[in-house]
Formats: C-alpha cells, sequence, structure tokens
C-alpha cells in the first residue's frame, strides 16, 4: 500500500488535535482533518480539571490556551440545599487548578500546535467513508468544502470525532457498559455575573451550574431528566430561569446580568467502545463518553490522547505488535475511567438518593478533609473507588458524629 501519512486522525478538536501534535513530534506523518474550521465553537461544560491542565503544561500551550483571561479555579462546591460540599482538589504535577476556556481558544490552540509540530492539517474537510483493503482500514474518502471527492491513506486511521463517531459506525466498533442519556443541559454566557469556582446547584430535579471563562464571562448551565426536554424546549428561555429560580439569591444575580450568547443544548449517551482494530483507533468521546455532571470529558481527551498517541508510536515504530500496544491503551482507559464512569452515572440521574448516601455526603459537608477529597472525585485527582471505600466511608461518618 502506498501511504501518504503514518496517521489520518479524523476530528481535530481537545482529543484529535493534540493526538496529531504528539505523533508529529515523535516524527509520524500525521494528516489532521475536521468539517469545523478554526476557531469554532461546540457543545461543552469547558472545564479542564487538574489532570487536563498537567498535560496542557507538558505540552508548552497552557498559556496560550488561558491568554483570554481564563480565570483559574481552585474550589469545587457542590451545594446540595440542605448542605454544601465545598473543596479544593488534590494536585496533580504540583497544582489544583483547573479552567475552563472557550472551545473557540482551546480547540484552535491545540490545532495550531499540531500543524507547528508537523501536522498536515486540513480544515471544512469531510470524510465521507473509510478505506478498507481485505478488512484493514487503510484511509478516508473526503472532500473540502467545494471540492472532489480525494481518497487518503495511511497506515492507521483515528477516529476522533466525538460520541457519535463517524469512524467508529464505519468499524463497527463494539459499544459496553452502555446507558442512555441521562440528563440534558441548556447553558449561555453572562456578563457580569463573576463566580470564582466551579458551582453547582442541585434542586430536585434541576442541577444549576456556573463557570468562570474567557473575557469575564460565566457559563450558566440547567440540567434537567430527558423526559422534560419537550418542554423545557417549548421556551427555552423562561424554562432556563426557572430552573435558575430554584436557587434565589443565584437567580437574582443572574437576572442583573446580560446574557452575551444563544442557549447551546446538549446530551450525550454513555459508553465505553473498543478503540482499536485492524488499522484503526478511536480517542476522546469516540472511544469513551459520560454524562458532563462531573465535566471531566476534555481532561478524559487530553489524557486519552497522551495514552493513544504513546501506544500508536510504539506500532508504528514496531516497538510492539499493533494488538498488544492497543490493547494496554484499552485497559490503561477502562481501568481508569470505570470508577468515575459509576460514580458520574448516579450523579447524573435525578433520583432522590439512598439514605445512607444522603446521610454520607451531609457528613462529607462537615468533614474538611472529606469536602477535599470529594471535589478530587470530580477533578479526577482521587478514585471514587477510594472515596467510597469502607475505611475512609467509615472515616467520615466518625468525624461528623464529632463535629
Amino acid at each position: 500500500m502506498d501511504a501518504s501519512s503514518d496517521v489520518i486522525v479524523v476530528g481535530a478538536r481537545c482529543a484529535g488535535a493534540p493526538t496529531a501534535m504528539l505523533l508529529a513530534r515523535a516524527g509520524h506523518r500525521v494528516l489532521l482533518v475536521d468539517r469545523a474550521s478554526f476557531p469554532s465553537d461546540t457543545v461543552s461544560t469547558l472545564v479542564v480539571h487538574a489532570r487536563g491542565v498537567a498535560a496542557l503544561q507538558r505540552w508548552g500551550v497552557l498559556d496560550e490556551a488561558t491568554a483570554k483571561g481564563c480565570p483559574p479555579m481552585s474550589t469545587y462546591s457542590f451545594d446540595f440545599g440542605p448542605f454544601t460540599i465545598s473543596g479544593t482538589p488534590r494536585p496533580m504535577a504540583g497544582s489544583s487548578l483547573a479552567y475552563a476556556p472557550r472551545r473557540t481558544v482551546l480547540d484552535t490552540v491545540l490545532v495550531e500546535a499540531a500543524a507547528a509540530a508537523g501536522a498536515e492539517v486540513r480544515q471544512r474537510f469531510t470524510v465521507e467513508e473509510l478505506l478498507f483493503d481485505d478488512g484493514v482500514v487503510v484511509g478516508v474518502r473526503g472532500h473540502e468544502a467545494g471540492g472532489r471527492s480525494v481518497d487518503e491513506r495511511a497506515r492507521v486511521v483515528v477516529g476522533a470525532d466525538g460520541h457519535a463517531s463517524r469512524v467508529a459506525r464505519a468499524v463497527g466498533a463494539e459499544e459496553y457498559r452502555a446507558l442512555p442519556v441521562l440528563e440534558h443541559g441548556f447553558y449561555s454566557y453572562w456578563s457580569d455575573l463573576p463566580v470564582d469556582a466551579f458551582t453547582i446547584y442541585v434542586r430536585d430535579d434541576r442541577a444549576i451550574a456556573a463557570i468562570p471563562t474567557d473575557d469575564g464571562l460565566t457559563l450558566v448551565l440547567v440540567g434537567c431528566p430527558p423526559e422534560h426536554t419537550p418542554a423545557f424546549k417549548a421556551d427555552v428561555e423562561a424554562s432556563f430561569l426557572a430552573g435558575v429560580d430554584r436557587e434565589p439569591a443565584f437567580a437574582e444575580r443572574l437576572r442583573a446580568a446580560t446574557r452575551q450568547d444563544r442557549f447551546w443544548f446538549g446530551g450525550v449517551p454513555n459508553f465505553f467502545r473498543t478503540p482499536f482494530g485492524p488499522g484503526w483507533a478511536l480517542v476522546g468521546d469516540a472511544g469513551y463518553t459520560k454524562d458532563p455532571v462531573t465535566a471531566q470529558g476534555i481532561s478524559d481527551a487530553l489524557c486519552g490522547a497522551e495514552r493513544c498517541a504513546a501506544a500508536l508510536d510504539e506500532a508504528l515504530t514496531a516497538s510492539r505488535p499493533f494488538a498488544e500496544a492497543l490493547g494496554d491503551y484499552q485497559r490503561e482507559r477502562d481501568d481508569a475511567a470505570l470508577p468515575i464512569y459509576e460514580f458520574t452515572a448516579q450523579l447524573a440521574t435525578f433520583d432522590e438518593p439512598p439514605p445512607e448516601v444522603q446521610q454520607l455526603l451531609a457528613a462529607t459537608a462537615r468533614d474538611p478533609v472529606a469536602s477535599d477529597d470529594f471535589a478530587s472525585v470530580t477533578a479526577g485527582s482521587l478514585s471514587p473507588a477510594d472515596f467510597l471505600a469502607p475505611a475512609n466511608v467509615e472515616r467520615i461518618m466518625a468525624s461528623a458524629a464529632t463535629s
């Protein structure tokens, strides 16, 4: 096969662009394509937790990603009504800080970093289909805006094209541990609404999130169960404000602020997909997606790109067989992701928690160490398995009993 590239990466956002960048930095010939042109926006909660921030720092792009006045967040606040859990996550690479840059900024910085590393970047390029040779993926067929279809061949095609991945569908990537959409979120951006923490209010069948981002703006999101979505969409602004009114003090501040963008809407299914096969791999939401209530999608994508690029480098240089290197990539991903996947699914449902969970959360709110640990679970610097370990739960409950 005459492959003009070692790797074609389909999708140039926060999973695909760093995968292309890292492979190009390792000396591989990389073609990075996306149907969008950059800068462009996409549905996102924006938060990059400390482990994702550490990756941006390692790659030398953190300063550019936060250059538009994106403020750091060191505090995570979860207001459940009767009590609030507020804490600072355990540090990763020496820092607990999170950031929430607009995707118009972050994705553009990562695309430019991929190009600077030597990857060929084609924007406004639509992939029509994958090319196969005896069951092995050998390239893509696609076209630039207004152009004719062209075939591009590569040793590996990487799907970084989101949870509705065309690449995943084309190769028949198996889904497992799948769950349906658990909530839908509606959000926009406000000026004159400063917040200094990653803040979530839980009010019965509504969740409200406030996240500071670039240019003095704050993302405000209202989440609802999927069965409420049709009624919510019938009058989005009124439904949104009614949701925020569940927290009157914050609602008063929001009504005095100015909305600066349209309302965005999103909701994702929850699943793992087998992330590799003959001539192909998946990274980011294409291979693993969970509800955004813990806002871990971007950090997952950045760290997953690092794992995927390392495995592909081993395979492309013949350091290890493809199936062995990518098999370890899948196992490492799943081992790291499964506990937070299950924890996130529980948080994303609007069902009332069992009494023992309510007691644990209330006890956590009264214990500064436990509060920091709860924030660490959301940030990805502590596994839910460790937080919920019987010995730790016993310590939290005993501490609350004596406080």
